[in-house]
């Protein structure tokens, strides 16, 4: 199991609220702790520093009075075993004197007198005269090294200039329980401090928490209300420029809601009353029929002839719905070919020439290069059949109708003009919805559907593409058809 399905185990660490608060509890007491420990660490660095420069000078002093007394070759010296006892009470430490041959000639604690001393710091201490110190923070103590000078004049020279000789070493040790107890005292206060910090930060973080959560509440519970149908109205939460970008989306999906429930319904009563309309012609048809005793022969076929056309028009709204409802499906899927669109263009024009003719109006196909795609050939064939066959239905009596074909290394593009009736500019962005029309009367005279557009865009827009209207009411119309040349490219 990693991290991250760990973490999504506990719900409430997927909590904004949750995260904010601890995010703001790790800011405060991460850098408190920091602070406490190293506030304490330099204490005691500081004060062991103090203590060590304080007992090197009255060392020096000690060991200018070991030489003064000639300590080192005896030691019954009162004052400075009196020196060197007052020393080592001071402090609660040791003092140990140390000639130059490493042997121990005086020890406070009175254990190792007579006995040799091998240690690195002394050796070093008699080779360099200089001294040094050491703490020791696990035993608590500082051990400090102090060379016993005596300075000679040099007797080799005409003028005199004096000699420093390393005679002995003294090494004391000294006691930090006193620097431990205060730090002690001192980590305990600000423990007690670390607790009121850590107990301030809570309270801190809890309240900002729910402070900068609570926008985000409120746009939860605004959803949720118009989630259970209370209201459709748009909501407003303007606390923070995120909360405003995520309302603004949720309005605009409540209006898109809006748009597409009332085009559901539109289509619901345009699809009742479409499949209605030619029942009730047939009706009527059928019912003069019964209505009449001995009806002549030709006025028979006259309404048998009205009757198959009602039914060719209910046929031709169901196929038209039926594609658009196939098309509409998420699941649709296309079956790409490559196809050669100069050849299918010119036999849908060749296969509509028939209408054009019988209304007099010239199509002419300009081509300015040899079109291959990725296509549907069955679906583009309705793009361009949808397309043309309006150019020609909603055009004038010895009109024209002009397809153009060209592409580049991308994408081809297939532009309808026709010197029609044109569409007005209020209804260019109805024209793709269904059961849409401009001129209701023309429509049905001419036996339009309404859907023929609204399939077309949806034969486009699965090809990646995009469709783009022009016009001018009374002088034409132009379809621009965009797709791609490859249909993974788009």
């Amino acid at each position: 199991m990693d991290i991250k399905n760990l973490f999504k185990g506990f719900k409430i660490l997927r909590s904004l609220k949750a995260r904010i608060f601890i995010i703001v509890f790790l800011a405060g007491i991460i850098p408190s702790t920091v602070m406490k420990h190293q506030i304490l660490k330099n204490y005691e660095a500081r004060a062991v520093s103090l203590r060590s420069s304080d007992v090197q000078t009255q060392l020096n002093i000690i060991a200018n009075h070991l030489i003064s007394y000639s300590y080192l070759a005896d030691t019954a010296s009162e004052v400075i075993n009196a020196e060197l006892e007052q020393l080592s009470n001071l402090y609660d430490g040791r003092v140990v004197i140390i000639n130059s041959n490493l042997r121990i000639i005086k020890d406070t604690y009175g254990i190792s007198e007579g006995k040799t001393i091998i240690s690195e710091e002394v050796i070093q201490c008699l080779k360099k005269g200089a001294g040094g110190s050491n703490y020791d923070s696990q035993f608590g103590y500082i051990e400090i090294t102090t060379p016993i000078i005596e300075t000679l004049p040099d007797a080799g020279k005409e003028k005199q200039e004096a000699k420093d000789v390393v005679r002995g070493v003294m090494l004391t040790s000294v006691s930090t329980d006193s620097i431990l107890a205060t730090l002690d005292l001192l980590s305990r206060n600000a423990r007690i401090l670390e607790f009121l910090m850590v107990f301030s930060i809570l309270a801190f973080a809890g309240l900002l928490s729910k402070v900068l959560i609570g926008p985000l509440d409120r746009v939860g519970k605004a959803i949720s209300e118009v989630k259970e149908g209370f209201t459709d109205e748009p909501i407003s939460v303007p606390d923070y420029l995120e909360t405003e970008h995520i309302v603004d989306a949720f309005n605009q999906l409540i209006n898109r809601m809006k748009v597409i429930d009332t085009s559901r319904q539109e289509f619901v009563s345009n699809v009742s009353h479409e499949l209605k309309t030619p029942i009730t012609s047939v009706k009527v048809l059928a019912d003069s029929l019964l209505a009449q005793e001995d009806v002549p022969a030709e006025l028979y076929r006259e309404f048998l002839v009205d009757i198959a056309e009602e039914i060719d028009r209910e046929d031709k709204i169901i196929n038209d719905l039926l594609s658009l409802v196939k098309m509409d499906k998420k699941t649709a899927s296309l079956n790409i070919s490559t196809v050669d669109i100069n050849a299918l263009t010119e036999v849908i024009l060749k296969r509509l020439s028939p209408i054009a003719r019988k209304r007099d109006i010239e199509m002419v196909f300009e081509t300015k290069r040899a079109v291959t795609a990725e296509v549907d050939e069955v679906k583009l064939t309705m793009v361009i059949t949808n397309l043309v066959e309006n150019a020609i239905k909603y055009n004038r009596e010895q009109g024209w109708v002009r397809v153009e074909l060209d592409a580049d290394h991308q994408f081809f593009t297939l532009k309808v003009a026709d010197s029609g009736i044109g569409i007005p500019e209020e209804s260019h962005e109805h024209i793709y919805e269904r059961f849409y029309r401009v001129e209701k009367s023309h429509s049905r005279e001419i036996g339009g559907t309404g859907l023929g557009l609204a399939i077309t865009r949806s034969a486009v827009l699965m090809h990646r593409g995009s469709i783009k209207v022009a016009s001018t009411e009374g002088e034409g119309t132009t379809f621009t058809v965009k797709i791609p040349l490859s249909y993974g490219a788009g």
